[in-house]
């Protein structure tokens, strides 16, 4: 008779991919809020972790989970996740990027559209009793230039949706983009310092990586348009948030909108609290759809991944 696998849930996700995997067979304890000490002590009795943002899966719990042979994250990215020691122990590294890619493309879209038509300022100043009308000149987007940072899961479809606003779109991604996407999307491949000066808008769709840590600092905010905006619903590191600061209170940029930060929650709240900032507190992958088709998706992942090792 084949041991029963144990998985151990340390973040909140959808009840059916739990469903899932108790119904093929998965002993499951549920522990959405377990603190790291706890968890330190009780890894080693289980074969399988799932987490979300919160779990951070580092070499200490790595080294202390005897038994365990995946780890797997219901989300896009794995920097919450020692992926170099899962690798030396054999360990499985799963994940859902495909799960949240249309909530994520939605938020970046939303926060440009924000940008373009002061929308979060307009609904505070009316909520105040202030009638803004005047002060609140925004600007189309047809006709301006996108610039996109990464063409993956969530590039391509803010891609989709930046030619339907008829805007002109410019790619960089690390390899050239598949040609036959690249003239359906009416886009064209630029090497990064092309796309940073062209570009009136900015966003970016590429995963963390110790390579992409402050891969936009002062060097290419410097290179950008004067007046531009940038997006950033990736990862907060990615962006230098003080060489960002100083390009918007210098007025170089004419606005940022970011739903992702280098400490998450903030610690220093200076450039959140700046005029020409929107924010969101990291929800790109906050919508009903996109949790229960990660929770699926990673529960499918994992039967089939332990139904070969057993």
């Amino acid at each position: 008779m084949k041991p029963t696998v144990k998985v151990l849930v340390c973040d909140p996700i959808d009840n059916e991919g739990i469903e899932r995997l108790v119904k093929a067979g998965f002993n499951v304890d549920i522990k959405p809020s377990i603190s790291r000490t706890e968890l330190e002590k009780e890894v080693g009795k289980y074969d399988v972790l799932i987490v979300r943002s919160r779990t951070k899966v580092d070499q200490r719990i790595l080294e202390a989970g005897k038994r365990l042979k995946a780890v797997g994250r219901a989300g896009a990215g794995l920097d919450n996740i020692d992926a170099e020691t899962a690798q030396k122990k054999k360990l499985l590294v799963l994940n859902t990027p495909e799960a949240p890619a249309e909530a994520a493309a939605e938020l970046a879209f939303g926060l440009i559209l924000s940008l373009a038509r002061n929308i979060p300022l307009a609904d505070r100043s009316m909520k105040e009793g202030r009638w803004m009308k005047r002060d609140l000149m925004g600007w189309e987007l047809r006709g301006k230039v996108l610039g996109i940072i990464g063409l993956g899961n969530v590039g391509e479809r803010v891609a989709r949706l930046a030619k339907a606003f008829g805007m002109g779109i410019l790619v960089h991604k690390r390899t050239p983009p598949d040609s036959v996407l690249l003239k359906e999307l009416e886009a064209q491949f630029v090497p990064l310092r092309n796309l940073l000066a062209q570009s009136d808008i900015i966003t970016i769709h590429i995963p963390y990586s110790p390579e992409t840590r402050h891969m936009i600092g002062d060097k290419e905010l410097s290179m950008m348009k004067n007046g531009a905006y940038l997006v950033n619903t990736s990862r907060g590191a990615i962006v230098d948030e003080k060489a960002l600061l100083k390009s918007l209170q210098s007025g170089r940029l004419s606005g940022a909108a970011l739903d992702v930060y280098e400490v998450e929650p903030p610690n220093d709240w200076t450039l959140m609290q700046l005029p020409n900032v929107v924010c969101t507190p990291h929800i790109g992958a906050q919508t009903k759809e996109a949790q229960k088709t990660a929770s699926i998706l990673l529960a499918e992942k994992i039967i089939s991944a332990l139904s070969q090792l057993r």
